[in-house]
């Protein structure tokens, strides 16, 4: 995927336009339909605290913080951080060599 816009980041219009290029039957109407299909699905099932599995990609996978004391850098002082949920990706084996493709493990 070439980096369209000119900065260092792919937007979703630039993942719609590369839809849009590789599958040359679908209108960019319809590739944009198809793109937000699939960050849908990925969303409501990462809201459900399920993982997502990307064969060849990586893992996304919701991690449940329970609640626990902190302390104020700047202060010293002492705070509760509330419990909360995040998101971690874990990247495949297959996307780490291609980061690295000289590199032995």
């Amino acid at each position: 995927m070439s980096l369209r816009n000119g900065t260092d980041a792919v937007t979703k219009a630039d993942l719609i336009e590369e839809v849009y290029q590789a599958l040359g039957g679908y209108s960019k109407k319809e590739s944009a339909q198809i793109v937000e299909c699939v960050f849908d699905v990925l969303k409501e099932t990462i809201e459900r605290g399920q993982k997502v599995k990307i064969s060849g990609f990586g893992n996304f996978v919701v991690l449940e913080k329970r609640e626990r004391i902190g302390r104020n850098p700047k202060t010293g002082d002492h705070i509760t951080i509330t419990p909360r949920r995040v998101l971690t990706f874990r990247p495949s084996q297959i996307l780490k060599k291609a980061l690295n493709p000289g590199r032995t493990s």
